[in-house]
């Protein structure tokens, strides 16, 4: 069994910076891309950034040239930088990972909550 386990979210006043943090566990033999999402209250989960095992990177456009997402390949790790938040930003933040163990499955975190103060 695969888990993901996210940490570093929490209260910052608009302008901010907070990172973000999940590392994956269990029995893996591969994670294709990790990557972040995030659920504001009464709307659907989005896409925030994600990394694919090669490298190539895809951010929200709302997040571009704001947030950055990198990666540990070998020790299962992805963080998300996230500088000049914003009000807008405040969400629950998921952490997901594509990874195959027998098979493939796509796996996400408890998630961490980011508030962001006016």
């Amino acid at each position: 069994q695969v888990q993901l386990v996210e940490s570093g979210g929490g209260l910052v006043q608009a302008g901010g910076s907070l990172r973000l943090s999940c590392a994956a566990s269990g029995t893996i033999l591969r994670i294709s891309a990790m990557g972040w999402y995030r659920q504001a209250p009464g709307k659907q989960r989005e896409l925030v950034a994600t990394i694919i095992s090669g490298g190539r990177i895809n951010y929200a456009d709302l997040v571009k040239g704001r947030f950055t997402i990198s990666r540990d390949n070998a020790k299962n790790l992805v963080w998300l930088q996230m500088n000049s938040l914003k009000p807008e930003d405040t969400a629950v933040y998921y952490c997901n990972a594509l990874v195959t163990t027998g098979g493939q499955s796509s796996v996400w975190g408890q998630g961490t909550q980011v508030t962001v103060s006016s």
